[in-house]
């Protein structure tokens, strides 16, 4: 999906078992709610995550739809995931397919790609929900600049882990016992897991950097309780588990190894390289990127009033942002 003008999300106080918390700030696009978690002023990656939206839920009534024009991306793989509704991914490749609840759609940039993601026709012709997260993983500097390639899974060839109260689905890396077929560039994990009122699930202590966010519910951590709408980041080591509320809960759990050096962000471009984003600017503006087969009408300039930004994912050094 492409960046969107949005808040900074804030951080609240650190409880003693959690070294930051992430609150999303709510940005509108057209009636469309979002919230995004990464990047914030404070923590910039987790592992390789360097964005995270929650889109929704929302509703689009017949006639209507989702339409995220054409737009590049270099340095970085895009993973899209949906609890509800259907997006058609269209790309520079050729791809062209509909991502539905469950699936992992991981599109990897590398030296650059287009693609677009609009509601279907046939969606259109009646009233739709969507809801599900966009998140951005960043390359390591080795594989910045590979073929751009993109990669479908449905959600059957997802591995599932269940037990008393708790429903685990690894979507990408390897966690909890269990690997998915996703391929990665650098060591990672995601997942979906839903568990039942006092139901506990233990953070992976084979990552480096790791969090959670709190989609549904509420979780206690080392008897601190946090609600819905929150990211949750945790120090290096801690043996730590989640346990869930009184309603349950569903988590988004991420993370993996600390990155090969700061990131810059413009855009919908992620380089180690501040020279490399000027370049992919240049080239943007100058209409090298391949185009998008069936979806190459539109295209959207430049934007001029955002800044490149710089970061990594060392822990912040206090629990209260700045001012957005």
């Amino acid at each position: 999906m492409s960046w969107q003008p949005a808040a900074e999300p804030d951080c609240t106080d650190i409880p003693k078992d959690v070294s930051l918390v992430i609150v999303p700030r709510a940005h509108d696009i057209g009636g469309f709610e979002v919230r995004r978690a990464l990047p914030a002023k404070e923590r910039m990656l987790v592992g390789p995550f360097i964005f995270f939206d929650q889109m929704g839920p929302g509703e689009f009534l017949a006639g209507s739809g989702l339409d995220v024009r054409p737009h590049p991306h270099i340095g970085l793989s895009t993973v899209t995931y949906l609890f509800e509704g259907a997006i058609q991914h269209r790309d520079s490749l050729g791809s062209d397919l509909a991502i539905r609840p469950g699936d992992v759609n991981w599109m990897t940039a590398g030296r650059g790609i287009t693609h677009s993601e609009r509601s279907s026709a046939e969606d259109r012709q009646v009233t739709r929900s969507l809801s599900g997260i966009q998140s951005w993983v960043a390359l390591p500097k080795s594989a910045e600049e590979t073929a751009p390639a993109f990669a479908h899974h449905p959600a059957a060839t997802l591995p599932v882990g269940e037990e008393a109260g708790l429903h685990l689905r690894l979507i990408a890396g390897e966690a909890w016992g269990m690997r998915a077929p996703v391929a990665t560039a650098s060591p990672l994990f995601y997942a979906d897991a839903v568990l039942a009122a006092g139901a506990r699930l233990p953070l992976p202590d084979r990552h480096e950097e790791r969090a959670a966010y709190v989609l549904e519910g509420e979780v206690t951590v080392g008897g601190d309780t946090h609600g819905a709408g929150r990211m949750l980041v945790f120090r290096a080591g801690d043996g730590l588990a989640l346990a869930a509320g009184p309603r349950g809960a569903r988590l988004l759990l991420l993370g993996g190894a600390a990155m090969d050096g700061p990131r810059y962000v413009f855009w919908n471009f992620v380089s180690s390289s501040r020279e490399r984003i000027e370049q992919a600017k240049a080239d943007w503006q100058a209409q090298r990127f391949a185009k998008v087969p069936g979806d190459a009408q539109e295209f959207i300039p430049l934007p001029e009033r955002v800044q490149i930004r710089a970061g990594t994912g060392a822990p912040a050094a206090t629990g209260n942002a700045p001012e957005a």
